[in-house]
């Protein structure tokens, strides 16, 4: 059997899965509920102490985006941090680790940009027994206007500083949770190394309206006819999160931080890309707030048969497998011709294939008086559209072709020998060159 426990910077859990900070993790009543679930480990909701007192809204606080069969794909927040008092909340995370000693216990924070804060904070932390703080620099709105949150994520210089007074200030290791609202997330990352960083975890969430009501003209959620921008989460996500852990993961500059990863993990196959990708493990919000808290059992067995399925044997063999598979466009291989084969006992004859390629592709699909479709290898680039949009699972697939034949489109007889764009005749740095 495999072993799901892991070790993140010296937090240990039963298993990877940890609900990340959010309205899940906001009260005592509900991390029970989660470990008696099976939850590895908890961010609790943000705290904070110095600054404006916080007041969430009475009027809705999420809007979202549905699938066709109106399945949850995104979520859109306007909730500020934890509303609940400082000393209530650190009682109860008191408790709950003394209870559970051996879940993870991580407490989010946020205060004010000022060492003092900070300072004054960390001490009533270290007190609880908590295993680790989460540094909070990447919450989009509410916090981000009073200058916390994204305000502080999104300037380098400011991720390193308030790192390194933490670090300074604690025994507890320091994960700073880092933004997405960011031209290029490896520069807060890079910070959070100067900074002493022990781990990096992303992404927060995406600053975002979902949709407008188009009777009041208010966008969504919508309180007393009017709206703001929120969080963005949810499996909507996950693309950018997925590209957003890999670049940290393949940094240099990054030196192989631990990566907590977040965003849009809903299933066990789900957290398995995100620890191939280099996360140690992952955090997981908009699962729990659509199914309930027991989906992490499904997300459990699931990894642990795919685990054992393969070979590995913990979640460390997994995590960065796929990091040296990533690479720049220029890296890729020019000489991998493949076109797409329709299996004919699996059509449908829905014609999704055809109306794609025909009007917004390369008019390689040809489509019979009978409704039969065929590829036609000659006009075929193999852009995989086809593939995207037939219904059919495993209906439509690309065939590689092998070395020797030659490319119908091309003419050219396919060479099995490794062939990029940095060694390409047509490449005016290689023109240059010669």
């Amino acid at each position: 059997m495999a072993n799901l426990a892991t070790d993140f910077v010296g937090i240990k859990s039963p298993n990877p899965f940890w609900l990340a900070s959010a309205p899940p993790t906001d009260k005592e009543y509900n991390v029970v509920r989660a470990f008696k679930a099976g939850w590895g480990g908890v961010v609790w909701k943000t705290l904070g102490e110095a600054g404006p007192p916080v007041v969430n809204v009475n009027g809705p606080r999420y809007g979202a985006i549905w699938g066709a069969d109106r399945r949850l794909l995104g979520l859109n927040n306007i909730e500020l941090i934890t509303d609940r008092p400082l000393e209530v909340n650190l009682r109860e995370i008191k408790q709950v680790k003394r209870d559970w000693p051996d879940r993870a216990m991580i407490v989010s924070l946020m205060v004010p940009c000022e060492e003092a804060a900070w300072k004054a904070i960390l001490p009533h932390v270290e007190e609880t027994g908590a295993d680790g703080i989460e540094l909070n620099f990447g919450c989009p709105h509410g916090m981000s206007e009073r200058g916390m949150g994204s305000a502080v994520g999104q300037v380098p210089e400011y991720v390193e500083m308030v790192a390194r007074w933490c670090k300074q200030n604690t025994r507890m290791p320091v994960i700073v949770k880092l933004t997405p609202n960011i031209t290029d997330v490896r520069q807060s990352a890079r910070a959070a190394v100067r900074g002493g960083a022990d781990a990096v975890s992303l992404i927060n969430t995406i600053n975002s309206i979902t949709g407008v009501d188009l009777d009041t003209m208010s966008p969504e959620p919508s309180i007393d006819g009017k709206g703001s921008h929120g969080g963005y989460c949810g499996p909507a996500v996950k693309p950018i999160a997925l590209h957003m852990v890999a670049d940290i993961a393949r940094d240099p500059e990054c030196k192989n931080i631990p990566i907590s990863g977040i965003g849009g993990i809903t299933t066990w196959r789900d957290a398995a890309e995100f620890l191939s990708l280099g996360a140690g493990n992952v955090q997981v919000c908009t699962a729990a707030m659509t199914y309930g808290f027991k989906v992490v059992q499904e997300m459990i067995a699931g990894l642990s048969d795919w685990m054992d399925d393969k070979g590995y044997a913990s979640v460390a063999e997994v995590s960065g497998r796929a990091v040296p598979n990533v690479t720049d466009w220029q890296y890729l291989n020019l000489n991998y011709v493949t076109k797409a084969r329709i299996d004919q006992d699996l059509c449908i004859k829905c014609g999704r294939c055809y109306a794609a390629c025909e009007d917004t592709s390369h008019q390689a699909i040809a489509m019979s008086d009978d409704r039969v479709f065929t590829v036609i290898d000659e006009e075929c680039v193999a852009c995989n559209l086809c593939v995207d949009v037939c219904p059919v699972e495993e209906c439509i697939t690309m065939e590689r072709l092998e070395a020797g034949t030659t490319d119908p489109r091309t003419g050219k007889v396919v060479s099995d020998e490794y062939a990029n764009w940095t060694t390409h005749p047509n490449n005016p740095s290689v023109q240059a060159a010669e």
